[in-house]
């Protein structure tokens, strides 16, 4: 016999579970307040339909975990749309063109917002970077700072264990090393070394370092960092690790793509007599590092975001 509070045939009702209380309870969802700035990322190097759809899913991961944030890219290197405009003028991709500049985007950003952006920034800008790039960086400031837009411009992504998750993940994808460090099983071609690859010179290297530490814990091999831009920087530090009894190597890069100059790398991996991972990419770390970097900067947090 039906309770008069359920459907007598059919398939079941799923009712809605009760909320927790206490403690334990899920939180909330969180979503962006209304008010909150642009996220705006700075993609390095010059524009190209695969640094396009790389930027594009990390800013579809950072969304993924921040709904109703307002998130767009911008290249730091100048842009063109699809059919030959100049520096991200107007296209059919949202107003911005396929490649947008940078200094286009904090403009329009700030046009957009008007007198609000008297009040907070209009936008906070997140370099697409792994690591710090002294060059880049310098040049990202001035152009942030000499918008007008009211921007800021937060830290690189790493150090961070989640980029050594990520370089972990690459090298197992290449059968350089075992993809769960909780596991016993073996890779033939497990390398027994690691030189990780960064670029930026001496401050990017230190920090690549402390990357390579973690990944070191990981995979249980020494790990040396070197820069792909310093002249054979990469095969000098495969020497090092061969002397101190590596015997199979490979060159795992701490970089997420577009910072690196096309062929670089491979030229580097057969200098040094290496296989090589591929760059971070897209990989879901390097989009919630963005948000993350974001949130910092403006104050969001779980608790803030709902009371808003």
């Amino acid at each position: 016999m039906s309770s008069p509070s359920a459907p007598s045939h059919g398939l079941p009702v799923r009712m809605p579970r009760p909320r927790q209380s206490g403690r334990h309870r899920r939180p909330e969802p969180v979503s962006a307040p209304e008010d909150a700035p642009a996220l705006v990322l700075a993609v390095p190097g010059g524009p190209s339909a695969e640094a396009r759809s790389l930027a594009d899913e990390v800013l579809s991961i950072a969304r993924s975990e921040l709904p109703g944030l307002d998130a767009r890219l911008g290249f730091t290197e100048g842009g063109a749309t699809a059919q030959g405009g100049e520096d991200g003028e107007d296209g059919e991709d949202g107003g911005e063109g396929e490649f947008p500049t940078l200094a286009g985007v904090l403009s329009r950003v700030a046009a957009e917002r008007g007198e609000s952006a008297e009040q907070q920034p209009s936008a906070v800008v997140v370099p697409l970077l792994a690591g710090p790039d002294g060059a880049r960086l310098r040049v990202l400031r001035q152009e942030v700072l000499g918008s007008g837009s009211g921007a800021v411009l937060t830290d690189v992504l790493g150090p961070h264990p989640l980029l050594a998750e990520a370089v972990h993940v690459r090298l197992s994808e290449a059968g350089l090393a075992r993809a769960d460090r909780a596991r016993l099983f073996t890779v033939a071609t497990a390398a027994d070394g690691i030189v990780l690859a960064t670029a930026g010179g001496d401050e990017a290297v230190q920090a690549a370092g402390i990357t390579g530490m973690l990944l070191s814990a990981r995979l249980a091999v020494p790990v040396l960092a070197a820069a792909l831009d310093q002249e054979g920087a990469v095969t000098e530090t495969a020497r090092k690790l061969t002397e101190a009894g590596s015997q199979q190597l490979a060159l795992a890069p701490c970089l997420i793509g577009p910072e690196i100059p096309e062929g670089l790398l491979e030229a580097a991996a057969e200098e040094a007599g290496c296989p090589t991972a591929q760059p971070l990419g897209a990989y879901p770390a390097i989009g919630r590092l963005v948000l993350s970097a974001y949130m910092s900067e403006v104050g969001i947090t779980p608790q803030s975001a709902q009371t808003r």
